[in-house]
């Protein structure tokens, strides 16, 4: 064997050997992602999750609105890049507890019993105004001290929260709420986890988060352009401020005059 072939058979084997290590790192890298995404989401290998689906506030039937469709699209995305499996529910037939399934679950509470039942139990410091008269404060947020309202189509807010609940929390799988004042704006906010789960993850690891995200106009931008106004964590798990002393003493009888 000359000089000329045994250095065509030397490159060759560095090629070779180069592609081979390249794709082993390659496939670490993924597996170490994948493995990383799968603890955020709570979905291991061949696991199963939950996808409760709410209702169109308009109609007593389970009518899904066409955004809420989109955002349950971008969820099953999710799931399927963790090898997991989904199962979807309606809002009011997901009568089980949580934790030991991963659970997403979608719509306000005026549209969805199982989201009234988080915020209720999980989220205590948060209130949603779910009056059907029309008023300025129809679909307001209140959250701590703070009022957030609703301005269809120019300024509106969603909250996008990952809670563990229960003594055994490490090992409890996640709730994920996505309580958007509109339909458009749920949308909006599982398109901002599918965008932003690997920040989150690095941020938050495998702990709770609620944050209070805008949806800013929303009838030229569609779900598209999301501004993140806070973290309200602390704010939405405490509950609520007791009414002023003032309003409980102006609410007592008066004697009447003579």
């Amino acid at each position: 064997m000359n000089d000329d072939v045994r250095n065509i058979v030397l490159g060759v084997v560095a090629t070779a050997v180069s592609a081979a290590l390249g794709w082993l790192a390659r496939t670490s890298l993924w597996r170490r992602r994948l493995r990383r995404k799968q603890a955020f989401f709570g979905l291991p290998d061949n696991s199963e999750s939950l996808l409760v689906v709410n209702r169109d506030a308009g109609g007593p039937d389970l009518t899904v609105t066409r955004h809420d469709v989109f955002a349950l699209l971008e969820l099953s995305a999710l799931v399927k890049d963790c090898n997991a499996g989904v199962q979807v529910v309606a809002h009011d037939a997901a009568q089980q507890g949580f934790g030991e399934r991963t659970e997403f679950c979608v719509g306000g509470p005026a549209s969805n019993r199982r989201m009234a039942a988080h915020l209720s139990s999980l989220l205590p410091g948060v209130r949603v105004n779910v009056d059907a008269d029309p008023g300025p404060d129809r679909g307001a947020f209140h959250i701590g001290d703070e009022h957030y309202r609703l301005e269809a189509g120019r300024s509106e807010y969603v909250l996008l929260a990952r809670l563990t609940a229960g003594e055994r929390r490490s090992r409890a799988r996640p709730v994920f709420l996505f309580c958007g004042q509109r339909a458009i704006d749920n949308q909006a906010a599982t398109r901002y986890l599918a965008r932003n789960h690997e920040r989150l993850a690095r941020k938050y690891k495998s702990g709770s988060f609620v944050l209070l995200l805008k949806v800013v106009n929303s009838q030229a931008y569609g779900p598209d352009v999301v501004e993140l106004v806070a973290d309200v964590t602390r704010a939405a798990q405490a509950p609520l401020p007791e009414p002023a002393a003032a309003d409980s003493a102006s609410s007592t009888t008066r004697p009447a005059r003579s």
